[in-house]
């Protein structure tokens, strides 16, 4: 994916945005599709690593995306895996790693909403 200053001053927004701010945005996609709260944690808690204690623990202190992301203590390498377009952009192609994991999460909730079953969103071994 070819980048742009108009591309890294619209990711540099993105980095800065409270985690908390979108999860809110994923709980109510995935509700609206039936999906729970606990789904789209264990969503999160898949790619990233982290327990629920210090994923609500980032919530509640508004960490930015870029934090949660690089802090995270062990990022999934089965995260890889996933494949497809996000916001008219093939996840695989990007080659920024922060905005690639975000993208990885935003397809991780689509899937999720989407009826997916979990064993195949969070890509376990057939």
């Amino acid at each position: 994916m070819k980048t742009t200053p108009k591309t890294e001053a619209n990711w540099q927004r993105l980095y800065a945005m409270s985690f908390a701010s979108v999860y809110a945005m994923y709980i109510a996609k995935a509700e609206k599709k039936s999906r729970t709260k606990a789904e789209v944690d264990q969503v999160i808690r898949w790619l990233t690593g982290y327990t629920q204690k210090a994923l609500d623990a980032h919530l509640a202190k508004k960490t930015s995306f870029e934090a949660f992301f690089t802090k995270a203590p062990k990022p999934n390498p089965a995260r890889k895996q996933i494949t497809g377009v996000i916001c008219g952009v093939r996840v695989e192609e990007i080659e920024e790693p922060l905005m690639q994991d975000i993208r990885y999460l935003d397809k991780l909730i689509d899937e999720l909403a989407k009826g997916r079953p979990m064993e195949k969103v969070l890509r376990a071994p057939s």
